[in-house]
C-alpha cells in the first residue's frame, strides 16, 4: 500500500440505497480519495461515465431499472462505452457462487460482500490498482482475465468453448 495515491483516484459509487453508498463514499474519503461521484441507478451512471471518467467504480448488484450486472455487461460490450477497461467492483449481498460467476463472466474485476468492512473494500481497491488483470477478448467474452492463477502449462479440456451466447 505505501506508495498509492488514494487522493489521485476518481472513484464512481452506484448503488440504489443512500446509506450505503453515503457508507462506502465515506471510507473513501477516510482513505483520502478526494474525486467521489454518486449514481442511485445504471442509467445516472451510464451518464456520469462520460463526465467524470472514473478510475473505479464501485457498483451495487440490485437495483431499480438496470441491474450492476447490465451495467457491467453494456460497459464491456457496448460501443458506446468511453472506458471498456474501467475496473469494476461489484458489491452484494447475493454472495451465491453462480451470482460470483455471473459477475465474473459479465466482467466484474473484484466481488465485494455486504455487508462491507473496511478492511474489504480496501483490499478489493489496491488489489485493482496495485494487480490489474490483463483483459481478454474472446467470441463470448470481453473483460479481465478470469484466471486468479497463472497456469503456463495447461493440459485440460478448453472451457472457454462451452459459452453461452457470442458477444454482439
Amino acid at each position: 500500500m505505501d506508495g498509492l495515491r488514494f487522493d489521485k483516484l476518481r472513484v464512481l459509487v452506484v448503488d440504489d440505497n443512500q446509506h450505503m453508498r453515503k457508507l462506502i463514499v465515506a471510507v473513501l474519503q477516510a482513505v483520502g480519495v478526494r474525486d467521489l461521484f454518486e449514481a442511485p441507478d445504471g442509467e445516472h451512471a451510464w451518464a456520469h461515465l462520460r463526465e467524470s471518467n472514473p478510475d473505479v467504480i464501485i457498483l451495487d448488484w440490485q437495483m431499480s431499472g438496470m441491474t450492476g450486472l447490465e451495467f457491467v455487461r453494456l460497459l464491456r460490450n457496448s460501443p458506446r462505452s468511453p472506458n471498456v477497461f474501467v475496473p469494476v467492483i461489484m458489491l452484494t449481498g447475493h454472495t451465491h457462487v453462480d451470482h460470483v460467476r455471473q459477475a465474473r463472466d459479465a466482467g466484474v474485476n473484484e466481488f465485494l460482500a455486504k455487508p462491507v468492512s473496511v478492511k474489504a473494500i480496501l483490499s478489493r481497491l489496491i488489489n485493482v490498482i496495485e494487480h490489474p488483470r490483463p483483459f481478454i477478448r474472446t467470441k463470448y467474452y470481453f473483460g479481465p482475465c478470469r484466471r486468479r492463477r497463472s497456469v503456463t502449462v495447461y493440459t485440460g479440456p478448453e472451457r472457454r468453448a462451452s459459452e453461452l451466447t457470442p458477444i454482439d
